[in-house]
């Protein structure tokens, strides 16, 4: 099993490397795959609970909604509303009265498994227009130094990074020197494991910092590692909140030795918005 794990994971990072370095569709069309994966796991939790979510209208209303991230990012936002609008729309002339668990769920499912991930392609795609080298609006790199890769390219590969040290730090030494519980909600996390998974986003995030010449680097590379590290960790937890109220230990199999799309990706939800805007709102503020 350790290996079938190992293997699995070299091969999903592969791919998620890939897609992030062309971009552009490329990069669409892999998020896409997994939000429409994602979400099915996500609803199936939610029926597991009794409730009838608005499955296939949040599913291709959430595709819309990455579609318009990708040409026109700042639609998006207006995408997201009008989009529940249709969920709810649809749910009230259902043949069953839907019931407040069935618009919440659904609501829920297009906010935290499609809005969210958006994220992500409005992150890779900052400054990507003027990059094109590949059809379909992809990019790729002639120079592997972070500082002279493209801006969305160098911050999206800075947030892996910081996710990942963030991972391993605290499933590491949560491992190692772990002793106290940090939630019911997930009882091998500890206390010890979440404060070196924080320590080690904020390593990644200050050297990311300082490699893309940040302003004030030491301060924004403390503080995109302070969000991303405790962002993950939240995300982690929620993951694990709905699990165990639906009483499954794993999202789904998809992944071998890893569970389901949601058991992998958890991390990723809360982290993409929050970096977006501080790239794009708080660091332009930062004293040169």
């Amino acid at each position: 099993m350790p290996w079938v794990r190992i293997l699995s994971g070299l091969v999903a990072i592969a791919i998620a490397l890939a897609m992030t370095l062309l971009g552009g569709w490329y990069f669409t069309l892999g998020v896409g795959a997994l939000i429409y994966l994602g979400q099915l796991e996500y609803f199936q939790l939610a029926r597991a609970k009794g409730s009838l979510p608005a499955t296939k209208t949040t599913l291709i209303l959430s595709q819309i909604l990455l579609i318009t991230a990708t040409l026109a990012p700042p639609l998006a936002d207006a995408i997201f509303p009008i989009a529940g609008t249709c969920i709810c729309f649809y749910l009230l002339f259902q043949t069953k009265l839907a019931s407040i668990a069935d618009i919440s769920t659904s609501i829920m499912g297009l906010f935290y498994g499609g809005y969210l991930p958006s994220y992500w392609v409005r992150l890779r795609g900052l400054g990507a227009v003027s990059e094109v080298n590949v059809p379909l609006g992809g990019y790729w790199p002639d120079t592997w130094q972070l500082q002279h890769l493209p801006q969305g390219l160098g911050i999206t590969l800075l947030a892996f990074g910081c996710i990942w040290a963030a991972d391993i730090g605290a499933y590491t030494m949560g491992k190692l020197i772990g002793r106290t519980r940090l939630s019911d909600i997930s009882p091998k996390k500890t206390v010890e494991g979440a404060v070196f998974g924080v320590l080690g986003s904020l390593t990644v995030a200050l050297i990311g910092a300082h490699s893309l010449g940040w302003p004030s680097w030491p301060i924004a590379g403390m503080s995109l590692g302070l969000i991303i590290g405790i962002a993950s960790l939240l995300g982690d937890l929620t993951e694990s909140m709905m699990k165990r109220d639906a009483g499954v230990k794993d999202s789904g199999q998809l992944i071998p030795g890893h569970g389901g799309i949601l058991d992998r990706a958890d991390s990723y939800v809360f982290t993409a918005p929050l970096i977006y805007y501080f790239v794009t709102l708080v660091l332009p503020l930062l004293p040169g």
